[in-house]
């Protein structure tokens, strides 16, 4: 008897090998999604940008990776004695120009030459509502806390939407390896400050527009992470206690789900065996001089050598 209506990923025919590189983009849950991949020391890129949301802003953040286009002054504005840029996250603001904008185009460098020998793109969108910065007339990405009455939010139009995933595809085909493979989601938190019933507008946009853009394209999937979330594991023990957000057993049970579907074998026994590590290397000691403890040490430091051993890139650079 079945208690639960569970949601599977469809199995890839091709896979994530150990030294394929991974690039995502998007809402917060990407960067999660990508911090496993980390910990698995798997080679990934997560939001040059900073987290962004919706498809318009995540197209042109691509656009200027793809493009190696740098940030100039004028593109920036000043607001609380810090420069700012609309189109990335909080994360990027100083109190100096230079340092904004050296933060800024030192990511576009790292991006654009990752992108280059991606294997994987994994973009996460998460709102189709988006801001309008009425001094500048400019979409934006974020609005760094600065006053609601300089904004107007409205919702993407269908065709906007399926523009953005449109230019995205195409220039992640330019810059990526031949045989790049994109893999769209729709992220699970569900922006209750839009409101329940506009929240589940703003998503139901997104996954449909996902649809009928990659229909046909067999480089391009759609990846259940929403519906996951939704209908499978559909209580609040898996949420964190905002009630929003998915907690670690909900992200770990997603990313078990994905990596099924998605790693090889080798890839696999490579994570399992990182993430054990990982979780040793987290183990602290009063006494660094104990033996045993510089035992324990010298064993972990064996298993890193194995491990580096099936890889040709750098991993746990402790």
């Amino acid at each position: 008897m079945k208690f639960r209506t569970e949601v599977d990923i469809k199995e890839s025919k091709k896979k994530i090998d150990v030294e394929d590189k991974i690039f995502s983009i998007g809402s917060c849950f990407a960067s999660e999604m990508s911090d496993l991949f980390l910990q698995g020391q798997l080679q990934s890129v997560n939001n040059p940008f900073g987290t962004i949301f919706n498809p318009f802003s995540i197209n042109n953040s691509i656009k200027r990776l793809h493009d190696s286009d740098f940030y100039e002054e004028e593109e920036l504005i000043t607001f609380n004695d810090e420069f700012i840029s609309l189109d990335h996250h909080t994360s990027f603001d100083t109190r100096y120009l230079h340092q904004t904008l050296d933060k800024i185009n030192t990511k576009i460098v790292e991006g654009n030459q990752f992108l280059q020998e991606t294997n994987w793109v994994i973009i996460t969108y998460g709102s189709s509502f988006i801001y309008e910065f009425v001094p500048k007339q400019k979409l934006v990405a974020n609005c760094h806390k600065i006053p609601q009455k300089f904004f107007e939010k409205r919702l993407l139009t269908y065709q906007e939407i399926s523009e953005a995933i449109y230019n995205t595809i195409l220039n992640l085909k330019d810059i990526c390896v031949d045989d790049v493979q994109i893999l769209f989601t729709v992220s699970p938190v569900r922006h209750t400050k839009d409101g329940m019933v506009e929240n589940q507008l703003s998503k139901s946009k997104l996954i449909t527009s996902i649809h009928e853009m990659i229909d046909g394209l067999d480089y391009c999937h759609y990846l259940p992470i929403y519906e996951i979330l939704m209908d499978d594991l559909r209580d609040y023990r898996f949420y964190k206690e905002d009630m929003i957000h998915p907690n670690n057993q909900a992200v770990n049970y997603i990313f078990d789900k994905f990596g099924e579907a998605y790693f090889s074998n080798e890839t696999k026994d490579f994570i399992k065996e990182n993430f054990k590590i990982h979780t040793a290397l987290e183990h602290r000691t009063n006494d660094e001089k104990d033996p045993k403890y510089i035992e324990f040490r010298e064993k972990l430091s064996q298993r890193i050598e194995v491990q580096q051993k099936k890889v040709k890139h750098s991993i746990f650079k402790v």
